[in-house]
């Protein structure tokens, strides 16, 4: 037994973990870490240009690929086939947790972020294509993205939400879930314990943006020549008691959010016909500043129905010194008073939240891009041998 299983079977919390390579696949590290107590795979196109960068492995079935599929069509298939491999292996914690766990994330292409009827599309697809009932497809959260999770969720398929970055964006998505659910229901599905979804909440990310406009504030109180300030003079040791506040403090209060909604009439009429909850996903876990504790975003978000979905490094520290206590739903007053402490002192927690769901799409977008872009010289080299 590990610390990772005691997460799980202690605290009710499934640790997941956010990479995928096909070496991990070939070589065994994905079945050791599901016999260390992972519970799931996350991945994204980021993860997936890094792996097909930086490693061989995928040279032949590329070179194989490239003679009748162009670039996009060779990605999509080599990223499938790992998928198709990490989800062999994880369909043994699918089948003993009654479907609870066990599940790998394929994400849309990036490109489509904006798009409702693409991103259906795209998602039908992978879906018809991969077939695995421990399949779940990202669909990241912008609007048009939530109403594409809607109606994704009353065709009967299973989805991990990504990109959700405020309690406002958070609300919605919960809805639509509940709303794809209503409508699969109207149609005649009786039986909805075939449907699976998690909500994935980023929360480093928020951090690192909400630090970097405190100390902004902090700069704009010592410069003389700074434009005139739209909030009141705030001390110093107040501003940076804030620091590292704002991520927490909003997953706090999404998981309140989420034990709320499934007290609702609405949910037990979905829950009488089998619905499961879409469990909060804690998502960029990883501490970006080094002055935090490295486990910062997992110690201090743990409790039942919830996933964790750790890279490598957070994982390998989380089973080497990670504490098991419940805390996600501990100090929501003082997280509350966290949030509008934030908003006291100019921090728009809204427009963060646009920022980094922005900056999130484009980042996926730009891996994308390069990723093609490295397939396409490989295919090119190895065409010339």
């Amino acid at each position: 037994m590990t610390r990772l299983h005691d997460l799980h079977s202690v605290a009710g919390q499934s640790p997941w973990i956010d990479n995928i390579r096909r070496d991990y696949l070939s070589g065994g590290k994905l079945a050791a870490l599901v016999d260390e107590g992972v519970r799931g795979v996350t991945s994204n196109p980021t993860i997936f240009a890094k792996a097909i960068e930086s490693d061989n492995a995928y040279d032949d079935q590329l070179g194989d690929l490239r003679r009748d599929h162009s670039i996009e069509e060779c990605y999509w298939n080599l990223v499938s086939d790992d998928i198709r491999g990490a989800l062999k292996i994880l369909r043994s914690v699918y089948d003993a947790s009654d479907r609870t766990d066990g599940f790998v994330s394929i994400e849309v292409s990036p490109t489509l972020a904006y798009d409702t009827a693409a991103t259906i599309e795209s998602a039908r697809e992978l879906h018809a294509s991969i077939n695995e009932p421990n399949l779940l497809v990202k669909i990241p959260a912008t609007l048009q993205g939530v109403d594409a999770v809607r109606q994704m969720i009353s065709e009967g398929k299973s989805i991990n939400v990504t990109l959700i970055f405020s309690l406002d964006r958070y609300s919605q998505v919960l809805d639509a879930y509940m709303a794809g659910l209503e409508t699969l229901l109207a149609s005649g599905q009786d039986d909805l314990s075939g449907v699976a979804s998690v909500a994935s909440f980023f929360v480093s990310r928020v951090d690192t943006e909400v630090d970097a406009r405190i100390n902004a504030i902090a700069r704009r109180g010592h410069d003389s020549s700074a434009p005139l300030r739209t909030t009141p003079l705030v001390r110093q040791e107040d501003l940076a008691a804030l620091l590292g506040t704002a991520a927490l403090a909003q997953a706090k209060l999404a998981y309140r959010l989420f034990v709320e909604s499934l007290t609702t009439d609405r949910w037990q009429l979905l829950a009488s016909h089998g619905a499961r909850p879409q469990r909060p996903l804690w998502a960029s876990t990883s501490t970006k500043n080094p002055a935090y504790s490295d486990l910062m975003y997992v110690e201090n978000l743990i409790a039942p129905d919830t996933v964790n979905t750790m890279p490598d490094a957070t994982l390998e520290a989380f089973l080497e010194h990670g504490v098991i206590k419940r805390t996600a739903d501990l100090e929501v007053d003082a997280a509350q008073e966290a949030i509008d402490a934030l908003g006291n002192v100019g921090i728009d927690l809204e427009d963060v939240s646009a920022v980094l769901e922005s900056e999130g799409v484009e980042a996926f977008r730009k891996s994308f891009d390069e990723v093609l872009a490295c397939l396409d010289a490989k295919a090119s080299s190895l065409a010339t041998g």
